[in-house]
């Protein structure tokens, strides 16, 4: 290892790699079944795990709706793009046609549906007579309020008429195979793109008490969807007998790339975990007393340390800015270790876009601060993207085709003086 920053960049790069539905979905494909296969699917990585399924079987009937700018070629399976994290009515008329291509199927057909994160943004059909407008409205609340993504699930599945196991449940009696990309700490099936092909246990008054607890107003359709019968499909119903639920590719298997990628090149790997949560500048003051105490006891001949981490940290609206938890976490940890000597960094979301913008992440080295003006500023008005664009800092990848979260990389190296 020679420059830290290439080398914090090969690590991220290499993740994503691993989790690419091109090298890695056709060891979870079963044969091609015999009788009619409808392919559905729905988040950031779809229309790649769709692209994928056809290299392997052919052409395929079906629709998957992905992220604008995230389409991929496909021979029969019809690709949609929709708007993400905010829904919009583009993603409404294709939930509503995939909801119609799986009514109505015969226990001698297949569904092969593909979910990844995103899918809860990307798959909409509001409960009740919420409409559209007021589905946004709950959702960008939400997603400024700070709260964790489970959370955030729960509550999507409540207000929607195809989360919660309600997809799989149209599709009955039909075979479901659902594969699925994991972006959620703990890989909990239930919780990627809102479980549209898994049962769940929560009821209304949960999903009542998350608007409470952060301060979100009901509009009177929200309420009385709340207020009204459960919605969400219970995990022992019959409808869900006949489906099969697979994670095959996880924040972890990413995570271990990446150290084996570290290791080879002479670099201690220490790895935190793939499956962190919380407020991003919290974790990152956290990370930087790790690496502060961890490069105290390095002695000059000794060989860096990697602290790798991954989950989902969140950002609680306070300002202004385009905040986005890996650049958040990235200004956090500049300003906690305050130039601190050889001490590196990189924080991005696997899919390319971090919060709102359409960037990644960012790095940090020791001069990330005195580059820059105002970064206590910056971060108190959630604008980490627009100090590190202003430094030059940010990773910018474009759309990666795939998601299993954030990627957290800290080099730390024996101090030089």
């Amino acid at each position: 290892m020679q420059d830290p920053l290439p080398f914090l960049r090969r690590l991220f790069d290499r993740a994503v790699e691993v989790a690419d539905p091109m090298q890695s979905l056709h060891h979870a494909l079963p044969p091609r079944p015999g009788g009619r296969l409808v392919v559905v699917g729905a988040g950031k990585a779809s229309a790649r795990m769709a692209e994928a399924v056809e290299a392997q079987y052919g052409p395929c009937q079906g629709l998957v709706i992905t992220r604008y700018g995230y389409a991929r070629p496909c021979k029969g399976i019809e690709i949609v793009e929709a708007a993400h994290p905010v829904p919009d009515e583009s993603g409404l008329r294709a939930t509503r046609r995939m909801l119609d291509l799986v009514s109505g199927l015969g226990k001698d057909d297949m569904v092969l549906a593909l979910i990844s994160g995103g899918a809860s943004a990307l798959l909409v059909q509001p409960a009740g007579d919420i409409s559209l407008e007021e589905k946004q409205a709950v959702n960008q609340a939400l997603l400024a309020s700070g709260a964790a993504i489970g959370q955030m699930n729960t509550l999507r599945k409540h207000l929607s008429r195809v989360k919660g196991g309600q997809l799989a449940a149209a599709a009955y009696p039909a075979r479901m195979l659902a594969l699925m990309i994991s972006d959620v700490p703990g890989d909990d099936p239930a919780m990627i793109g809102s479980g549209p092909t898994v049962g769940d246990t929560s009821t209304p008054a949960d999903a009542r008490a998350i608007l409470e607890q952060h301060g979100i107003a009901m509009p009177a359709s929200v309420q009385a969807v709340l207020e009204g019968p459960r919605q969400v499909i219970d995990p022992g119903d019959e409808r869900l007998t006949r489906v099969e639920n697979v994670i095959y590719a996880a924040p972890s298997q990413s995570l271990a790339a990446a150290a084996a990628l570290a290791r080879a090149e002479g670099v201690d790997v220490q790895m935190l975990g793939d499956a962190l949560e919380g407020e991003a500048r919290d974790v990152a003051r956290g990370q930087a007393e790790m690496a502060w105490k961890i490069q105290e006891g390095l002695d000059p001949s000794d060989a860096p340390v990697l602290l790798l981490s991954g989950g989902e940290l969140t950002v609680t609206r306070r300002g202004d800015g385009v905040g986005g938890p890996n650049a958040e976490f990235a200004l956090a940890l500049a300003l906690a270790l305050n130039g601190t000597n050889d001490i590196y960094a990189i924080a991005c979301d696997t899919d390319g876009v971090d919060g709102a913008a359409e960037v990644a992440g960012a790095v940090i080295t020791p001069d990330t601060l005195s580059r820059g003006t105002d970064a206590a500023e910056a971060l108190a008005r959630n604008d980490a993207h627009g100090y590190f664009g202003r430094i030059g800092d940010q990773v910018v990848t474009g759309p990666t085709l795939t998601n299993v979260n954030d990627f957290r990389a800290i080099l730390v190296s024996p101090t030089r003086n």
